[in-house]
């Protein structure tokens, strides 16, 4: 047995709006000939607002890939104890009980990775296992999930914590002028996620199977250029259609475990986009309210990268859980193009360290 128990997420404090980022692109990108398309795309997002790690006046300049990896790195440090501290407290765990530190991030780069950091100033033991995944992007949610299930199954009595830190603001390029990328400033947002799988007892989600998938032949489709300037973010227009060859796997993995994917209780689904969850909708069979918890993220914070599955378990939690054995679903999506899908069970269970 392996619970998901609440995650914790961090939104920074700086808010931009969908009128303040269509007023931008308006104002930035005057002259290109594209500009009424970007900004109807950017409508369609449905991202009411945005919070981003510095104020928008000092994300639009762009001082060099030093200044802003150093600008990446003591915001982490900045946010990152808090947050796990109270994801620990919710799973009833103390920072020498875990076992296998997970970080995922694809919006900064330091080596040693944070992990090390952590276990030095957190008190976390000098023997947790550290894996840092940096290039599974969006989907990097749903794989941390389910690399904290495999550590956790073949060792039952160990815990897990996973870290997303993702402030995609610091990848803002302004020489990028493709339709594309301006649809992809107006999507992304910044946050911070922690949350513990424990090996044994807690409340959440009892995670019993997973899977990968990659669609052939697509690892060109959602990438980064990387340049003097830093990560160039590249959106190839057929992205938003992947639902459609990804939704048989999600079908898959639930039938194999005797499920009907059409029929879960809940269903925690990374919100790239609202084309995404609304394909979705239609090639799983489920009403679009079955992704309201996704839905909601991307209308208040934007697509979140890698925390955005993290932050919908959130809200599920927040609206008092569900009832003991639900049937559930989480899904990560991301560059390859990538599903990380995991099912479970909720259980509510008193947890002992």
């Amino acid at each position: 047995m392996a619970t998901l128990c609440r995650p914790t997420v961090h939104v920074p404090e700086h808010v931009i709006t969908m009128e303040q980022t269509l007023d931008l692109a308006r104002s930035v990108h005057a002259d290109h000939p594209q500009l009424d398309l970007a900004l109807r795309l950017i409508r369609n997002t449905g991202v009411a607002k945005r919070h981003i790690v510095r104020p928008i006046e000092e994300t639009l300049r762009h001082p060099g890939l030093e200044q802003r990896n150093a600008v990446y790195e003591a915001e982490a440090k900045a946010r990152i104890p808090a947050v796990v501290r109270a994801a620990l407290d919710d799973a009833q765990l103390r920072p020498e009980n875990v076992d296998l530190i997970i970080f995922v991030s694809c919006t900064g780069f330091l080596m040693p990775s944070l992990t090390a950091w952590m276990i030095n100033s957190m008190g976390f033991r000098t023997d947790t296992i550290q894996l840092p995944i940096a290039q599974l992007g969006c989907a990097a949610g749903g794989a941390a999930v389910n690399r904290a299930h495999d550590f956790c199954t073949a060792y039952p009595d160990a815990n897990a914590l996973i870290v997303s830190c993702e402030f995609c603001s610091l990848c803002y390029q302004p020489s990028d002028l493709e339709v594309g990328n301006l649809l992809s400033n107006g999507l992304f947002g910044d946050g911070v996620g922690a949350a513990v799988v424990r090996g044994r007892g807690g409340t959440g989600v009892d995670l019993q199977r997973n899977a990968s998938y990659i669609i052939p032949q697509t690892e060109d489709w959602i990438m980064y250029d990387v340049k003097a300037t830093g990560f160039h973010f590249k959106l190839d227009r057929r992205v938003p259609g992947t639902m459609e060859p990804l939704a048989p796997s999600l079908k898959r993995l639930a039938q194999v475990h005797g499920w009907d994917a059409a029929a879960l209780d809940f269903y925690i689904i990374h919100a790239g986009g609202p084309r995404i969850l609304d394909d979705l909708s239609k090639y799983l069979g489920v009403p679009a309210e079955a992704f309201r918890f996704s839905r909601a993220t991307l209308t208040e914070y934007g697509n979140i990268a890698s925390a955005v599955v993290l932050d919908a378990l959130r809200r599920l939690f927040d609206e008092n859980g569900t009832a003991d054995a639900a049937k559930g679903m989480l899904a990560g999506f991301g560059p390859g193009i990538t599903a990380e899908i995991s099912i479970g069970s909720w259980v509510s269970e008193p947890a002992t360290p």
